[in-house]
C-alpha cells in the first residue's frame, strides 16, 4: 500500500521520509496552498463585477471568504494531485498550531481525496516521534480551522478597508494591520515620551573604602536623616522632583561643599544586613521567549530567529517552535537531568525533577515549549551545526538543560556606613552555589564570565567597623529618556498586553519596518514621521483598533472560537456591520477627516513651523513674510531629535541657501555644508543648469554640520584618497567613505576589489598605507567589509550542471534570494538560507525561467518520480497551462477520517 505524506516544506520532507519505509511518499505544500486574493488581477472574472470582491471576502453572504489559488502555487498543486492519483492512503502532516491545521483542511479542500485520509501531528521530527504520530492520527480540528480563518478574515477586512483612507488622507502606500497598528502606536508613544522628556540634574557623593586590605565602594543615599535624590525621584515631563517627594536635591555646589566636609573623618560600619536569597532557573522557550533572547544575547531579528527555529526543527533538532507553552515531557526531562549529571555532576541536579505550568489560557500553539529533540540531548558540539544555527541550538540547549539544574544559593549584604550626618551605602553579592547558573545566565553567553561579574566582593566587616576612606568624589548625573523599545522588549510588550500571537510577532516587526512605519537604529526601534501621521489619524477617529485592551479582547475572542466557547459569525458581523463596525465607521468618518490635517504631525516646541507629510516624504513648513517655507527632512532623522534649531537650519537653507564654508584652495569653488534627504553632507560648487550634480561627499559617522571645517569638507570632497600600491600585486589601494562607512580598497582592476571597514579611531582623511596594508590582511567581516567583486554571498550552492557557473544565496532589500547568472528567485516558502540545497534552488530558477538542468537520471511518471523530485531531483519539464482553480469555502460537512 502506497501513502502520500504531505508536510509544508522540502526540508521537513526531506528529514521525515529518512524515518518512514519506502511505501511512503513524502511531498511538501511549500506552506499555504490556498489565500485570499492578494490583488485585483487574482480576483477571478466572475467576482470581479462584485462590489466586495476587493476584499476577498462576502461580507454580504455570511462572510464567506474567496479562495484562489496563487500563481506560484499551481504547479504544486498539480504535483500533489499527481502524487495522491498514486497513492492508497492520504496523511496529512502539517504542524499542530493554527496555520497547520488550516493549511491541511485547504489540502482537503483542493484534492478531495477519494482515499482514506489521516491527520497526523507530532512536535519534534525524530524518528520515535515520527512513528510514534502515525500510531495516533486524529481528524482535522473543525474549530481550529475555523478560529484560523476568522482570524485571517478579521485581519483582511481591518487592513483592506482601513488602508485605501490612509491612501487618500495620508499617502499611497501605507498600511493599517490589526495587530500592526497597535504595535506602531506603542513605539510611536515611547517616542512621544522622549519628546515630552525633560533632563533633570543631581548629584551625589561615592566612596572608596578599604579594610584589611580589601577595597569597596559605597554610595551617598541620606544626609541629615533624610534621602537623598535619585533619579528615580524626577518627573520625566518636567525634568523636577516629582512633587510629594521628600528628598534632598543635591546641586553641585553643595555635593563639593560636603566632600571637603567629610575629608578625613571617621568611617564606622553602622548596620549590616546578610539576606540569603535563592534564584531557580527560568521556564523553558517559548517562541516569545526565544525571540526576545536571541534578540538581547545573539542579536537576531524576530524574523532571523524564527527563520533559524524553522530549519533547526525541520532538521530535527529542536521541538516545534511556535508555542506558548513552558510544559517539558517526561522524556525531555529524563533527557536534561542526565545531561546535567553527566556534565556537571550529582551536586547540580536539582532534587526533584522540575515541571512548569504555562499560566496563559491561550497557550495551545503546541503541547511542549522549545527544547533540543529527541529522548537523549545532543550536545552543541555534536550536533556539526555552524554560525547560526548552532547559537540558536546552543542557547536552546543551555536553557532547557538548565531548567533541571539545582537552585543558585546567594546572599546579598548590605552594610550602612556613617561618616558626621551622612549616610552611605554598600552592596554586596556572593554566590554559595552557581547551581544553574554554571550552564545559562539570562542576557549573556558566557556563563563563566557572568559568575565573576555577578559576584560584588565585600571585605568581612562588622558593626563599630571602621574601614578607612581612600577617596571621596562627588559625581553628578542627569536622567534619562525612556529608552526606545527593541525588538525583544516590544515582543515582551505585545505578549504581556495579549496582543497577536507570538507566533506572529516577527511577521509583525518585519511589516512595520518594511512599509517605513519604523527603521533601526543600532538595537533600537525608531519609528517615523509617518507612524506619527497614520497614529494620530487612528487615536482620533478609530481608537479602538490601536487600543491594546481592545485588541487584547479580540484576541481573547479568537482564542474562544478555536475553543468552541464563541460564535465566529455573530462576532465578525458585529466587528464590521454592526452600528459601530469597522465598515460603518469608516463610511460615516471619511468626509470628516480632513486630509491636509491628517499629514500634519503635531510636535510642540517647534518654533511655530508644522511637520507634514508629503508625495516624497515628511517635511517642515513655516511662515516667513513672502509666505509659507517648506523644507524636506532627512531620512534618518527621528521625530523625538527634531527641535526648533534644526528646523531653522533646514529652513534658512531653503530661504537664504547652504552654508559656505569657503572657497575650495585648488578650484576656487565655493564648499557648502548642507543637509539633504539622507543626511548632511559637503558639496563643491553651485548647481546650476551647466553644473547640474555638483561634487558632493556625505559626513562620516557623528561628524555634525556643525564641527565642520574648510580643510575637511576639501578632504571629504577629495575622497577616494590613493594611499600608494599593495607591496604583493602593485595594484592602487585607496580610503573612502561609502554607503556603510570609511573603508579601505585594493582594486586589483579585472580581479576586483577588496574592501575593509575602518575601525573605531581610524580616520579616513588621514589613515596611511601602513594601518590599510594591515586591515586588508584581515579575514572578511561581512557586509561592510567584504570583498565586493559583486555582492559577498550568504551561502554558495554549487556549480549549475547545466553550465557549471554559480549557484549562490544573496541578501536583498526583500530578503535572501538564490541566483545565478542572471536570474534571479526568492527562496521557496518554508526555505531558510541555512536549509536551502542545489537542487531546491534549481528547481525555484528554473521556475523563474533560467536555465533548466537536464535529467541525470530515469524520468517517471509514477508517484516515486514525484517522490525524486521532492527530494531534489531537477528534471527538465513542459509547461503546463494549469486549469484556474478558484473556489470559494466549502467547509467539509463530513468528518475526515
Amino acid at each position: 500500500m502506497t501513502t502520500l505524506v504531505i508536510v509544508e516544506s522540502p526540508t521537513k520532507a526531506r528529514t521525515i521520509r529518512n524515518f518512514l519505509p519506502s511505501s511512503y511518499i513524502v511531498e511538501a505544500s511549500m506552506g499555504h496552498v490556498r489565500d485570499l486574493p492578494q490583488s485585483s488581477s487574482e480576483i477571478p472574472e466572475a467576482y470581479k463585477g462584485e462590489k466586495w470582491a476587493q476584499l476577498g471576502v462576502n461580507v454580504e453572504a455570511n462572510f464567506e471568504p474567496l479562495y484562489i489559488v496563487p500563481k506560484d502555487k499551481k504547479k504544486t498543486v498539480t504535483q500533489l494531485k499527481n502524487a495522491l492519483k498514486e497513492a492508497d492512503e492520504l496523511v496529512l502532516a502539517t504542524d499542530e498550531d493554527r496555520e497547520g491545521e488550516s493549511i491541511s483542511w485547504h489540502l482537503l479542500q483542493l484534492l478531495k481525496p477519494k482515499v482514506p485520509i489521516k491527520r497526523m501531528v507530532f512536535h519534534e521530527i525524530t524518528r520515535e516521534a515520527i512513528r510514534d504520530a502515525l500510531k495516533n492520527c486524529r481528524n482535522i480540528d473543525e474549530q481550529v480551522v475555523r478560529a484560523q480563518e476568522t482570524r485571517r478574515i478579521l485581519d483582511r477586512l481591518v487592513g483592506y478597508t482601513l488602508s485605501p483612507l490612509l491612501w487618500k488622507k495620508i499617502s499611497y502606500g501605507l498600511s493599517a494591520g490589526r495587530v500592526q497598528s497597535v504595535a506602531v502606536r506603542l513605539l510611536v508613544q515611547r517616542e512621544r515620551a522622549r519628546r515630552a522628556f525633560r533632563k533633570g540634574s543631581y548629584w551625589d557623593l561615592k566612596a572608596t573604602l578599604d579594610k584589611d586590605k580589601t577595597p569597596f565602594e559605597a554610595k551617598l543615599v541620606t544626609l541629615r536623616g533624610t534621602k537623598v535624590a535619585t533619579g528615580s525621584d524626577f518627573d520625566e515631563a518636567t525634568g523636577q522632583i516629582t512633587a510629594g517627594r521628600n528628598v534632598i536635591l543635591l546641586s553641585e555646589a553643595e555635593a563639593r561643599s560636603l566632600e571637603a566636609r567629610l575629608a578625613g573623618k571617621t568611617w564606622t560600619v553602622a548596620d549590616l544586613e546578610r539576606r540569603p536569597v535563592t534564584r531557580k532557573p527560568l521556564p523553558p522557550f517559548t517562541t516569545s521567549t526565544l525571540q526576545q533572547e536571541s534578540n538581547r544575547k545573539l542579536g537576531l531579528s524576530a524574523r532571523d530567529t524564527m527563520r533559524t527555529a524553522q530549519s533547526l526543527y525541520e532538521q530535527g533538532y529542536i521541538t516545534y517552535m511556535r508555542t506558548d507553552s513552558v510544559h517539558l515531557s517526561q522524556q525531555a526531562i529524563a533527557a536534561a537531568r542526565s545531561c546535567v549529571e553527566q556534565m556537571y555532576g550529582p551536586q547540580y541536579l536539582s532534587p526533584q525533577p522540575r515541571q512548569y505550568t504555562t499560566k496563559s489560557k491561550g497557550a495551545q500553539e503546541a503541547h511542549e515549549a522549545i527544547r533540543p529533540a529527541g529522548n537523549t540531548f545532543r550536545t552543541p558540539q555534536e550536533t556539526g551545526l555552524s554560525g547560526r544555527e548552532f547559537s540558536l541550538y546552543d542557547l536552546i540547549w543551555k536553557r532547557t538543560v538548565a531548567t533541571q539544574m539545582a537552585d543558585s544559593q546567594q546572599t546579598q549584604i548590605t552594610v550602612q556606613l556613617q561618616v558626621e550626618d551622612a549616610g552611605f551605602r554598600a552592596s554586596g553579592k556572593r554566590i554559595d552555589f552557581d547551581g544553574f547558573l554554571r550552564a545559562y545566565v539570562e542576557g549573556s553567553d558566557d556563563p563563566d564570565a557572568a559568575l565573576e561579574n555577578m559576584e560584588v566582593i565585600l571585605p568581612p566587616l562588622e558593626v563599630g567597623d571602621k574601614p578607612r576612606c581612600k577617596a571621596l568624589d562627588s559625581i553628578g548625573h542627569e536622567t534619562q529618556p525612556p529608552a526606545r523599545y527593541t525588538e525583544a522588549s516590544l515582543v515582551k510588550t505585545l505578549e504581556s498586553e495579549g496582543i497577536g500571537r507570538p507566533s506572529t510577532y516577527a511577521s509583525i516587526i518585519g511589516t512595520i519596518i518594511d512599509r517605513g512605519y519604523a527603521q533601526m537604529n543600532g538595537n533600537a526601534l525608531v519609528p517615523t514621521f509617518t507612524a506619527f501621521a497614520v497614529t494620530g489619524l487612528l487615536e482620533e477617529h478609530f481608537p479602538d483598533l490601536v487600543d491594546t485592551s481592545f485588541t487584547s479582547k479580540m484576541e481573547q475572542t479568537l482564542d474562544d472560537i478555536s475553543m468552541g466557547e464563541a460564535q465566529w459569525l455573530p462576532y465578525l458581523k458585529k466587528f464590521y456591520l454592526g452600528d459601530k463596525g469597522l465598515a460603518t465607521q469608516v463610511k460615516e468618518r471619511e468626509s470628516e477627516i480632513d486630509a491636509t490635517a491628517a499629514r500634519t504631525i503635531e510636535l510642540d516646541d517647534l518654533g511655530g513651523a508644522k511637520v507634514r507629510i508629503g508625495q516624497y516624504g515628511p517635511y517642515v513648513e513655516a511662515e516667513n513674510e513672502s509666505g509659507p517655507v517648506k523644507a524636506s527632512i532627512p531620512k534618518d532623522l527621528t521625530p523625538s531629535d527634531l527641535n526648533v534649531e534644526l528646523v531653522e537650519t533646514l529652513l534658512q537653507q531653503k530661504t537664504e541657501g547652504p552654508e559656505k564654508l569657503g572657497l575650495h584652495p585648488e578650484t576656487g569653488e565655493p564648499v557648502y555644508v548642507l543637509i539633504g534627504t539622507y543626511g548632511p553632507y559637503v558639496q563643491l560648487g553651485d548647481t546650476t543648469e551647466e553644473n547640474k550634480k555638483p561634487k558632493r561627499a556625505s559626513l562620516p559617522k557623528g561628524v555634525t554640520p556643525e564641527n565642520v571645517t574648510l580643510d575637511m569638507a576639501v578632504g571629504l570632497l577629495a575622497l577616494p584618497r590613493l594611499l600608494g600600491v599593495h607591496p604583493e600585486t602593485g595594484s592602487k589601494v585607496q580610503a573612502g567613505l561609502g554607503r556603510f562607512g570609511p573603508y579601505v580598497v585594493h582594486d586589483q582592476g579585472k580581479e576586483g576589489k577588496e574592501f575593509r571597514s575602518l575601525k573605531t579611531g581610524d580616520d579616513v582623511l588621514t589613515v596611511g598605507l601602513e594601518r590599510a596594508l594591515e586591515l586588508l590582511a584581515q579575514p572578511k567581516t561581512g557586509r561592510g567589509g567584504s570583498a565586493r567583486k559583486s555582492k559577498a554571498a550568504l551561502r554558495e550552492l554549487g556549480a549549475h550542471p547545466a553550465d557549471g557557473e554559480p549557484v549562490n544565496i544573496y541578501d536583498g532589500p526583500y530578503g535572501p534570494y538564490v541566483k545565478h547568472g542572471k536570474t534571479n528567485a526568492s527562496l521557496p516558502e518554508g526555505e531558510t538560507v541555512e536549509s536551502m540545497t542545489i537542487e531546491t534552488a534549481l528547481q525555484a530558477l528554473a521556475a523563474k525561467g533560467g536555465t533548466t538542468a537536464k535529467s541525470t537520471g530515469k524520468s517517471s511518471k509514477s508517484a516515486a518520480s514525484n517522490k525524486s523530485k521532492a527530494a531534489g531531483t531537477s528534471s527538465t519539464t513542459k509547461k503546463t497551462a494549469a486549469k484556474k482553480t478558484t473556489t470559494t469555502s466549502t467547509r467539509a460537512k463530513k468528518k475526515t477520517s
